[in-house]
């Protein structure tokens, strides 16, 4: 017997704003458990989330991010304890945020895109002076912490680009015994790049051990 979509007996997923993504990720990867599985997520990230509550209250918007990463960081756990190896975790890792920050229409396409072109632009460098303010505030020990480059010397003429002083996800990850995952989630932001229409350049990253994240950009 169905209710709510669960089989009867079983307690109703805990739902997050991204919850359908991993879900039908999930679901496809793993057709003959994926109730157990999500379910199993859902209980993880619950614990998990108590360390990146702050990240809902936080003055640094970078920490917004955290809620997000603990999902993850709960996917991952289970798949691992389900012996799950590594490159398949991965790969449904990427899969998952593919699908997350996948453009969904026309519009949304063409939103992604905007902001590259806004560089340079006087309303531009006000909105960056700004966001510079905010990302360089640690609003947590456990946050992040960044400043926003805009010499073109170091940008490739670009004009923007971001250093990570502190991650926040390196933290959280690192806090539960995940340090091997970290350098997935890094992925992702070569595919956020790329939909805005940018190749992302990166000498490192902390999760691999820099100092910092250098995130600089080259027009495609």
């Amino acid at each position: 017997m169905i209710y709510n979509g669960l089989p009867a007996g079983i307690k109703k997923r805990h739902i997050v704003k991204y919850d359908r993504h991993f879900r039908r990720i999930l679901t496809k990867r793993f057709p003959e458990s994926y109730t157990s599985l999500l379910l199993d997520v859902d209980n993880r990230y619950l614990q998990i989330s108590k360390d990146t509550d702050f990240s809902k209250k936080s003055p640094n918007p970078l920490d917004k991010r955290l809620d997000l990463a603990a999902y993850f960081l709960a996917t991952i756990q289970i798949l691992r304890e389900r012996q799950v190896d590594f490159q398949n975790i991965k790969g449904i890792c990427i899969e998952i945020a593919s699908e997350l920050v996948r453009p969904k229409n026309r519009l949304q396409k063409g939103l992604k895109k905007l902001p590259p072109k806004l560089v340079g632009f006087r309303l531009s460098r006000l909105l960056l002076s700004a966001m510079d303010k905010k990302i360089s505030t640690r609003g947590h020990k456990d946050g992040f912490v960044a400043k926003v480059v805009t010499d073109k010397k170091e940008t490739f003429g670009f004009g923007y680009g971001i250093d990570i002083l502190e991650c926040g996800i390196c933290k959280l990850f690192r806090r539960h015994n995940a340090d091997q995952y970290i350098a997935i989630l890094c992925e992702v932001d070569k595919i956020t790049s790329n939909l805005a229409g940018l190749e992302l350049v990166r000498k490192g990253t902390i999760a691999a051990g820099a100092d910092t994240c250098d995130f600089r950009f080259k027009r495609k």
